[in-house]
């Protein structure tokens, strides 16, 4: 049996973070995603989360795999997780440069599953009841990205974890109300709406008038309804922004401004959402920067 060379080691483990901060920067984002802002030691750590992350999420929503076949390649990136936990090899060469991260950052692993566990729900379920539900989905699909990202930092204080989970909610929601077409017209089998079931009843919007993309006043009602919470939930996280010091500090202030600004745009449209999709445009990002540098 061969092994591979320290040489050999190396140079997988080098291109593995490659590849992964490469992956970073060509998806779209709207929030920074291992920026220049950061201090350098902390850019692979994060990139490695994306990547696990981004990976997993496309087996939940990508190309034209059956149920069977999404939940099976989100249960083996499970198991990857089990072997770390139990202190075995794992077989996958991504989860051996992970889990070497996650053990020299002494990591939890629990925000790992509970990510696997939206992206596994992302498969089965596509309506949510209540705002209770959706926030449920929030705390294992969004939390907890801030929560590891708090423990990279050095800053996991149970006031910092509540304030991160407000604003990492709050970018869910958002996030939400940005794809409300994406998310339905994805594949017919699919066709997710976080919209809750029980608030379009109260506003009278159908599921038809989402397949038929109406704007109507009942529509702008609801995702004004649906603006003013997700405001309402990034503004309770803010503090977070001026509490952290440094540059880690103006990432998160970046990253609050950046919510902020979707949703001025997403208000700006009126609620259509559907021919207006809000992005950030560099005008957009050169005001969220000095947002940010003023500490706003």
């Amino acid at each position: 049996m061969t092994h591979a060379s320290p040489n050999q080691s190396i140079r997988s483990k080098a291109s593995i973070i490659d590849q992964s901060q490469s992956l970073a920067c060509r998806h779209y984002e709207n929030f920074p995603v291992a920026s220049v802002f950061l201090p350098r030691h902390l850019r692979a750590p994060i990139a490695l989360i994306y990547s696990f992350a981004r990976q997993a999420d496309d087996f939940a929503d990508e190309g034209d795999l059956s149920i069977e076949e999404r939940l099976a390649l989100l249960d083996e990136f499970r198991q990857q997780l089990d072997l770390l936990q139990a202190y075995i090899k794992p077989k996958r060469e991504f989860f051996l440069v992970l889990g070497e991260m996650i053990r020299s950052k002494k990591l939890p692993l629990s925000p790992f599953y509970d990510l696997l566990n939206a992206f596994s729900q992302d498969v089965v379920k596509t309506r949510y009841a209540n705002y209770d539900e959706v926030l449920a989905y929030c705390a294992q699909s969004a939390n907890p990205i801030g929560r590891l990202l708090l423990h990279l930092y050095d800053q996991a204080s149970p006031e910092n974890i509540k304030l991160s989970d407000h604003l990492c909610s709050a970018l869910q929601l958002i996030n939400f109300l940005q794809d409300i077409a994406d998310d339905f017209k994805k594949n017919a089998s699919k066709q997710r709406i976080y919209l809750c079931q029980d608030e379009m009843a109260k506003f009278g919007v159908t599921e038809q008038m989402i397949a038929d993309q109406v704007v109507n006043a009942n529509w702008q009602q609801l995702i004004r309804f649906n603006l003013n919470r997700a405001n309402s939930l990034l503004q309770a996280g803010k503090p977070l922004g001026r509490i952290l010091k440094g540059r880690i500090g103006f990432e998160m202030r970046m990253i609050i401004a950046g919510g902020e600004r979707i949703i001025c745009k997403l208000d700006q449209v009126n609620g259509d959402i559907y021919q207006h999709r809000p992005t950030l445009q560099p005008l957009d990002w050169l005001r969220i920067f000095f947002k940010a540098l003023l500490k706003g």
